[in-house]
This record gives structure tokens, sequence and C-alpha cells, in this order.
């Protein structure tokens, strides 16, 4: 394994080690208060820890060099980390919706509110913490699975405080008298429904960022192009030499896989110029490309401009 498919590798372990420390404060911040709201917050964070596991196992495959039998490299595997995630993402939502309902019309009084906050902060804290190391390392490292399982901790970090912000209200609530106009049906301050409400809220978020990763996956898997932004300073590039050296260019193809992005063009020259000019101009061409993306494979293909059999592909 290289120096940097190990760097990588020690980023999965953080990540793995920081979703076992959430588990537990969250476990306990919910063992103390009894809010479902907690609960819906340690489930997320189980995710993150099972996330964790499979972005560990796929950073070291996706980093292989290309063989004999994956000539365009194993960056594709990425897209089995974000699928997977995408519906334990899911399935966790539907569990919290679930559990959720149930207390909405069961309600209880929650219990040592106070600390059980401090615990779930702390928690957060560390989340926030790593989800901002993995952000810049995969931005910087152009590792989509690095990046995205920072951001599915940012997003828990918001949920933490939603869910937070939720329960402060209610025990700044129960000091007063109820408010609530069904709080005598209940036998409880009316503020304690506020729980359940806060945790479906939660499940719904949750179903969202669930989608987009499953979004994300297929169309990775089905050759998606590359953005509007990369491809147009591809085009920008070749656009250099269609009025000055008198060529053209068309199929122009791009896709990506994980962070590694693919391209092809078929450059169209005048027909009298020799295999060294075409070739030299080709060189240049992939250049400036290769400047402008970390990690890029061209495949370029020369034709005389005059055949009109140059412009099939």
């Amino acid at each position: 394994m290289s120096d940097q498919q190990q760097s990588l590798a020690r980023y999965g372990w953080l990540s793995i080690a920081a979703a076992v420390s959430t588990i537990a404060l969250k476990s306990y911040a919910y063992w103390l208060t009894g809010s479902v709201g907690l609960l819906s917050d340690a489930l997320e964070s189980l995710i993150n820890l099972v996330a964790a596991i499979i972005m560990l196992v796929v950073l070291t495959i996706s980093a292989r060099p290309p063989d004999d039998t994956h000539a365009y490299g194993h960056e594709k595997v990425e897209y089995f980390s974000s699928g997977a995630e995408g519906i334990m993402i899911l399935l966790a939502a539907f569990s919290i919706g679930y559990a959720a309902w149930e207390r909405l019309w069961n309600p209880v009084v929650l219990q040592q509110l106070d600390l059980g906050i401090a615990v779930s902060v702390f928690a957060s804290l560390i989340n926030l913490a790593v989800a901002r190391i993995l952000i810049g390392v995969g931005q910087r490292r152009q590792s989509i699975t690095l990046e995205a399982d920072g951001k599915h901790l940012m997003t828990d970090v918001w949920t933490t405080v939603g869910i937070l912000v939720g329960i402060a209200i209610i025990s700044v609530a129960n000091r007063f008298e109820p408010s609530l106009a069904f709080a005598k049906e209940l036998g409880l301050n009316g503020w304690e429904i506020l729980d359940p409400i806060i945790a479906i809220g939660v499940a719904l978020h949750i179903v969202w960022a669930g989608l987009q990763l499953i979004r994300r996956t297929v169309a990775g898997l089905l050759d998606a192009a590359l953005s509007p932004e990369e491809i147009a300073e591809i085009v920008a590039v070749l656009e250099e030499y269609v009025a000055g050296d008198g060529i053209a260019y068309h199929a122009l193809r791009t896709r990506y896989a994980g962070a590694r992005r693919f391209m092809s063009v078929h450059v169209l020259v005048p027909g009298g110029w020799t295999v060294q000019q075409g070739h030299d101009l080709l060189e240049t061409i992939e250049g400036k490309i290769k400047d402008k993306f970390d990690n890029i494979d061209i495949d370029t293909h020369l034709e005389p401009i005059e055949d009109v059999a140059s412009w099939e592909h």
C-alpha cells in the first residue's frame, strides 16, 4: 500500500473512532433523558459507524492502480460506499419515524435534560471537528468518499443542534405553567409533545440526505458527464485552436468515477499536416486540459478535416 493510501486509511480510522465515541455519548444522553429525539440522533450515529467502516474498505480498494483486468482503475468502488450509506440512512429514518410516531401518541416526561444536553453537545463537537478534517482532506486529495463522509457528519451536527434546541425549549417551558390546551388531557406539560415532533422532522431530514446519496451513486454508476463548469473549462481549451489553427473537434464525451475524470474527443486537422504536427497539437491540448484538473484521463483521436468520414463517430 502506498503512503497516500495509508494516509487516507488513517482518516477512515479517525471517522470510525468518532462514530464509536458519539454513539456511546448519545446513547447515554438518551438513557438519561428518555428523549426520542436523542434516540434518533444516536441511531444516526450508528449509521455513521457503518458508513465509516465501509469507507475504510472502499478507500483501500479505490486507491489501487489500474491493472490488466481493471484498466480504468478501481475508483467506481466508491459508489458501493455511497449507495450502501444511502440505503442505511433511509432504514434509520424509518426506524426513527416509527419510534417518534409511537411517542407522539404516548408522550412521557423527559428527565435530567440539562445533563443530557451537555453530553450531546460534547458528542456534537467531536463530530464537528472530525467533519471539518474529512471535508478539508477530501477536497485537497480529490477523495469524494472522504468529502461525502465529512459532509454527512456535518449534517449530523446540524441534526443534533435542532434536537437540542427543541429539548432546551422543553426544559425551559417545563418551569412555567402549561400553555398548551391539551396538556391536562395528556396528564403532562403539553410541551413534551415537541420531542417526537422534532424526531419526525429529523427523520424527514435524514430521508432527504439518503436520497441525495443514492442519486449521486446512480449518476456515477451510469457514467454521468462532468459538471457543466468542468466541461466549459475543457471546451475553452479546445476553442483556443479552432479559430487560429484551422482545426475542429467533435464527439466530446466526459464521465467521472469517484475522484477520477475521463474524457475523449476527436480532433480534426488539415490533411496535409505531418503525423508529428498532429501529435504535437494533441500533446499541447492534453497538457492544457490536465493543468486544469488534478486527475483526468484523456483519449484524443486525430482525423483529417477534409474527410467527410472524419465527422462520423
